[in-house]
């Protein structure tokens, strides 16, 4: 059964600001299932029974939303979720070419505007697709997976109202022993300023199955983006996904994301933050079977005034599972970032191996790090280490580099990309290397 209204794009003009009526609109001008605009309503009522975050909160305690008024935005670009199908941009035919992908799907604003398939999926029982055409096409499939085992409405406020609002997003399923060689592309622009977005990406793999994701996230000037990922991995199989943040210095960015790993699956993770005025990320991997084998990764490099904080927690609850996290940050200028990480090991988890270290390169003394790297040990045969460090450039190291012939910002710029390097080296897709290579250059260049 479907909710149907005869004047969608009137009924969403009546409605100003953020409300219950606002969500019914949005539902019904994309033609949604009963168990969806349900579904939506019911994440509403949880986001107006949830506080705000306040500084007395541990997990914004250094993270204060000074300045961030909801009713500032357009709640939803575009309610129907239909953009005009027409050339691209250069700049995302610039993204759509620079990737050498089994298939690739680009959102502008609420809706999809072009994809694009090298492969046939379909003949190995593959599914990539744009949310919303899933939702209707796979009703079972998502109402299975989307925001029940891995992230739920009422994990925080903001995914509340990601639930409740969700727009453009990727729904990529792989059944048993399926193998998707080329990445998967997924391109996001939020093109139109001043309003809010509400990425989704539900990645669902069967038993021995493989593929890789790319998200490649852009625009949101003077907008909001509260996206979500959900990574649920079947046993035996191998994920690889990476999300490439790179929004307009006046957007904010909530993200909240987290894997499920069943036995002996095997994740890496990479989370790269370049935009934004201010991101809070709470990256999440939740070991659930024995053996498994998870990566987290991240770049992040603030410049100006931006703020970047990531939150991350290893939840180690099967024995003889291994964590490894690595997240090395630049920053320039009054930039701030903040890292708060901890190993979470439940009773029974014997033989975990789990790593932690954040790093951080300082290349001003109006800059700011914090680092809160956390240890929650409850079993007694585990191999748990974590730390943290911020340091400055080296003036030895720039008069070294600069007595071969280099000018300052060549000598910095090379120390800079060696200090990202021990990340680089394990991103798996070369053309997303050569990518944040490119970016760390001009985040360098100012």
């Amino acid at each position: 059964m479907s909710v149907l209204v005869k004047e969608p794009e009137a009924i969403v003009h009546a409605v100003q600001g953020f409300s219950a009526d606002t969500v019914r609109a949005h539902s019904a001008a994309r033609n949604e299932p009963a168990w969806m605009l349900e579904f939506r309503l019911a994440a509403w009522r949880q986001f107006e029974a949830m506080p705000w975050p306040e500084s007395t909160d541990e997990a914004w305690r250094r993270t204060r939303l000074t300045g961030f008024d909801l009713n500032q935005f357009t709640p939803v670009a575009n309610a129907a979720g239909k953009v005009e199908k027409g050339e691209l941009s250069k700049l995302l035919q610039a993204e759509l070419n620079e990737m050498d992908s089994a298939a690739s799907m680009v959102f502008e604003d609420s809706g999809l505007r072009n994809s694009v398939f090298h492969a046939r999926l379909e003949d190995h029982g593959v599914i990539f697709a744009d949310l919303q055409s899933a939702v209707q096409q796979y009703p079972d499939l998502v109402r299975k997976y989307f925001m029940t085992e891995a992230v739920k409405p009422d994990l925080n406020k903001f995914t509340a109202l990601h639930a409740a609002l969700w727009d453009t997003g990727a729904f990529v399923y792989v059944p048993a022993n399926g193998r998707v060689t080329l990445p998967l592309q997924i391109i996001l622009n939020q093109a139109t300023a001043g309003v809010g977005g509400y990425h989704h990406t539900l990645v669902v793999t069967e038993q021995g199955a493989e593929v890789t994701v790319v998200d490649d996230l852009l625009g949101a000037k003077d907008g909001l983006q509260a996206s979500v990922v959900e990574l649920i991995i079947g046993a035996g199989s191998v994920v690889r996904y990476m999300n490439l943040q790179d929004f307009d210095h006046s957007a904010w960015n909530f993200l909240t994301g987290r894997a499920v790993l069943s036995r002996d699956a095997d994740l890496r993770w990479i989370q790269v933050s370049w935009g934004s005025r201010l991101t809070k990320a709470f990256l999440d991997v939740d070991l659930m079977g024995a053996g498994g084998h998870a990566e987290l990764l991240g770049i992040y490099f603030p410049t100006g005034d931006q703020h970047i904080d990531h939150q991350t927690l290893q939840i180690h609850r099967a024995p003889h599972c291994f964590s490894d996290l690595l997240f090395n940050g630049a920053l320039k200028d009054k930039s701030r970032s903040v890292y708060m990480g901890v190993i979470q090991v439940h009773p029974g988890a014997q033989k975990t191996d789990a790593y932690q270290r954040n790093g951080n390169l300082i290349l001003d003394p109006t800059a700011r790090a914090d680092s809160i790297p956390g240890l929650e040990i409850e079993a007694d045969d585990v191999r748990c280490t974590h730390g943290a460090t911020a340091a400055q450039v080296e003036e030895e190291y720039v008069f070294y580099l600069m007595a071969r012939g280099l000018t300052r910002a060549q000598a910095e710029r090379m120390i800079v990309q060696g200090f990202f390097q021990a990340v680089l080296d394990r991103v798996p897709v070369e053309s997303v290397v050569h990518k944040l290579e490119r970016v760390i250059e001009r985040k360098i260049g100012g």
